[in-house]
């Protein structure tokens, strides 16, 4: 068996199945709840908000128009601010853009939302100023908030919200990604740490909160409205059926 602190391959695989196996079965309960608001959230005729900045990109990517996904699902991003908001490209070089709590104001009000969706924001640590904002303002409008953090960072570190609070004090439900503090998992001999997991558990999660939303909608009779991939015959057609259910409140943009 690999060494699960060795810095190799065979040793981030070994790490990285201990995490998957604790978040998969340690996290089932709020995945359930998750599930059954975002179920709730598309039969009311609402669509799933994904937002994540930095690395938990990807947590957005996941959720919103992938295949074998849910089509009723947006992508927020910074990059929003530039595609959708006229702002000069050069706003994105910024290093600490996720950090202004000025920016959240106007990625929600790119998103478009209607009061039925539900939001999902992903950050690993929880405490950024954009972040717990959004999550802030998602609360004060009335929408259930999912919340994807490392429950472990986030207790550990300080909020650099003005509020002093961190992204889980608005969730509705945490769904914890099993991150150490600093996301990465194997140690080396000069103290600092190499190969993160939350992108890993991340997608884990919303795959997971994925399958029981077509569970639970699928038990009750309804056709879940799922992607095919493009690339396949008949994907092309068949998702633009879907997307014309929820016109103009869905973004593809890369």
């Amino acid at each position: 068996m690999a060494d699960r602190s060795s810095p190799s391959a065979a040793g981030y695989v070994a790490a990285a199945r201990v995490v998957l196996d604790e978040v998969a079965t340690g996290q089932e309960p709020a995945v359930r709840e998750a599930a059954r608001l975002v179920a709730e959230s598309l039969r009311a005729g609402g669509i799933v908000q994904a937002f994540g900045a930095g690395h938990s990109e990807a947590l957005a990517m996941e959720i919103a128009g992938r295949a074998g996904g849910l089509v009723p699902s947006n992508k927020i991003a910074l990059d929003d601010l530039v595609v959708l908001g006229g702002a000069p490209p050069d706003v994105l070089f910024g290093p600490f853009l996720e950090r202004d709590p000025a920016v959240a104001h106007r990625l929600y009000e790119l998103s478009a939302p209607h009061p039925e969706d539900i939001f999902v924001i992903a950050s690993n640590s929880g405490v950024n100023g954009c972040v717990v904002e959004l999550a802030r303002l998602v609360k004060q409008r009335g929408h259930r908030l999912l919340a994807v953090t490392s429950a472990a960072h986030t207790g550990h570190a300080a909020s650099r919200h003005r509020s002093g609070r961190r992204l889980i004090d608005f969730a509705d439900v945490v769904l914890d990604n099993g991150a150490p503090p600093g996301d990465a998992l194997l140690p080396l001999p000069s103290g600092a740490r190499v190969c993160a997991i939350s992108s890993l558990s991340a997608a884990l999660l919303a795959q997971m909160v994925v399958a029981e939303v077509v569970r639970l909608l699928a038990e009750a009779g309804e056709e879940p409205p799922i992607y095919l991939s493009a690339n396949i015959d008949g994907g092309d057609d068949h998702n633009r059926k879907l997307e014309n259910r929820y016109a103009g409140r869905l973004r593809r943009h890369a």
